[in-house]
């Protein structure tokens, strides 16, 4: 391809949206354009690395057994009711009625779907196990879109679904689908973290998450490099604090003026944070709920959204506050509450002893607060945000903790689809039951992301060569020297005939522009084609390593085929 017809336009600007590395540049280097908030075009080059990244997936699919299909973007109500998850699912369900008044959500996700199909042409063991899976476009109308690709309202995923007879085996196609997100992640030369987690709004008995460490990502991860354990920070568990051995004293109630925050009363009581009980005020609804919470830790709203069954909740606002308890945030407290307030004891306030805590009286606390004299324990509940230096739940070694961004999520769904939609099969002993189900999701464009924010510089991308858009860039310094633009074509068209995706930078553009480009876009090769072509040479750029050396003209375009294939190995 030569780049003066091909439609590749980058920007030399930073975008000034955007945070993540992968955001900025896929942006500048002419990848993606957003249409709308958490929507975004691919354009050629973009889609090309999608294809690939989408063949190595297929080709790690097919292999495990699986077969692809096509599912309907636009999912019927029905389906969705009889699972319940037309509202458990919440509100990143797009849903839209046809001018008949039938209801319709666009699919984040396709298990009544697909179990509904299953149901239709599949009754025997015999059948299976069976594996179906596809690559299609989804849509989540997401509270806040950000960092590009990394969360988006429309993107691409993978997402394959599996059929056993019972459990045993549904556990085999469990490992098998692991066993194929590990090679697909190798292969894309993603370096993976494999993480328990929360089964969430799809359900089941257990899941993991494959995660990729990075700044941008929206996950935290706690992993321990004692024991190997891995898990989603929002499922490790945090154990009720051991009761304090110290004397408790009078409570006391005093003069905080302007303390609002934590810091704040820390400083002006002379207590440490943990000494501190943070209250945290939320509405479900229109119903409160009090959170209780060390004030040295943040609430995971993860770990309240499953200890409430619900993400239909909200912080409470300044007008809530003062409209509920007569105060205003910064001195919310447990004292004196209305009999409709729910109050949740996080686990890490156990047994902490003489206390400060606000009363929900503006500018006054009471210090020395002791659970069991002065208020009585709640309902213990584990909300508590990880921390690094956490105990590891395994061995007990600190955990080390990080961001992380989720590419893969493989779930053992158990009979959680099957049952209320009545996908029953006869075992092998003539006994009718529900098929044992398991669900496995890559994102395909978040992938696209996900490769950028581990291979990249100052300069822009340096895309691994399975997934380049273009193997091999060869730039002519000047079109208009004959020689130069005779040796460029010879090249271009000899690295065709060796089968090298190639794009031939062919524009009427200054060294120092066609140079900026060949960096940001990220080739892992580049053929400058300048002045040293009256030596009979030419100067090869290996992108990965930064290495730049004259190599023979005759030889240049054989050498970078050898380079490549070197780096599919």
């Amino acid at each position: 391809m030569r780049w003066s017809r091909y439609f590749w336009h980058t920007i030399k600007e930073d975008p000034a949206d955007a945070e993540a590395p992968s955001h900025k540049l896929l942006i500048k280097a002419g990848l993606i354009r957003q249409v709308a908030s958490g929507i975004y075009t691919y354009t050629p080059p973009a889609l090309k690395v999608l294809r690939k990244i989408e063949n190595i997936v297929r080709k790690e699919m097919d292999r495990s057994g699986a077969q692809e299909l096509l599912l309907s973007v636009l999912n019927p109500s029905e389906l969705w009711k009889e699972t319940g998850r037309w509202e458990a699912y919440g509100r990143e369900l797009f849903t839209l009625k046809d001018r008949h008044g039938r209801e319709y959500c666009l699919g984040p996700t396709h298990e009544e779907e697909i179990t509904d199909l299953f149901r239709s042409s599949v009754n025997s063991y015999k059948k299976l196990p069976m594996i179906l899976y596809q690559i299609q476009v989804k849509f989540r109308d997401e509270k806040r879109p950000r960092f590009g690709l990394i969360r988006g309202r429309e993107f691409i995923m993978k997402d394959a679904y599996s059929f056993d007879e019972d459990e045993f085996s549904a556990m085999i196609s469990y490992e098998t689908m692991k066993f194929a997100y590990e090679r697909i992640f190798k292969k894309l030369r993603l370096k993976t973290l494999l993480a328990e987690a929360s089964v969430g709004t799809i359900g089941g008995k257990m899941s993991h998450e494959f995660i990729v460490l990075t700044d941008y990502g929206e996950a935290f991860v706690a992993f321990c490099e004692n024991c190997g354990y891995c898990a989603n920070a929002e499922i490790v568990p945090l154990p009720l604090h051991k009761e304090e051995q110290e004397e408790e004293r009078p409570i006391e109630k005093v003069y905080t003026p302007a303390t609002t925050t934590i810091a704040h009363l820390s400083d002006y009581l002379k207590v440490p944070a943990y000494k501190i009980l943070k209250a945290v005020l939320y509405l479900r609804k229109e119903e409160p709920i009090m959170v209780l919470i060390r004030g040295d830790r943040e609430v995971d709203e993860k770990k309240l959204e499953a200890v409430l069954g619900t993400d239909e909740f909200r912080m409470a606002t300044d007008e809530d506050v003062q409209r509920l308890l007569g105060t205003s945030k910064g001195f919310i407290g447990p004292f004196n509450l209305p009999p409709n307030f729910k109050v949740l004891w996080d686990n890490s306030t156990h047994g902490v002893k003489n206390m400060a805590c606000a009363l929900n009286e503006i500018d006054y606390h009471y210090i020395n607060v002791n659970a069991g004299r002065d208020i009585q324990y709640g309902e213990f509940v584990d909300v508590c945000q990880m921390e690094e230096g956490d105990p590891c739940p395994k061995c007990g070694s600190p955990l080390r903790v990080g961001r992380g961004l989720e590419l893969g999520h493989i779930f053992l769904l158990g009979t959680r689809y099957s049952e209320p939609m009545k996908a029953f099969i006869k075992d092998r002993f003539g006994t009718e039951k529900p098929v044992v189900m398991g669900c496995y999701g890559i994102g395909i464009s978040r992938c696209l992301s996900a490769i950028v924010e581990q291979y990249y510089d100052e300069k822009g991308i340096k895309f691994p060569t399975v997934v380049a858009p273009f193997e091999l860039n060869i730039i002519c310094v000047n079109p208009s020297d004959e020689e130069q633009k005779n040796t460029a074509e010879k090249l271009y068209t000899l690295s065709m005939e060796l089968g090298i995706d190639t794009l031939y930078d062919d524009r009427d553009e200054s060294p120092g522009f066609k140079f900026a480009d060949a960096e940001l876009c990220g080739f892992p090769y580049i053929l400058v084609v300048g002045k040293k072509v009256k030596e009979g040479k030419v100067e090869l750029w290996i992108r990965h390593t930064g290495e730049r050396k004259e190599v023979p003209v005759d030889l240049a375009v054989q050498e970078v085929k050898e380079l490549i294939e070197r780096d599919r190995v």
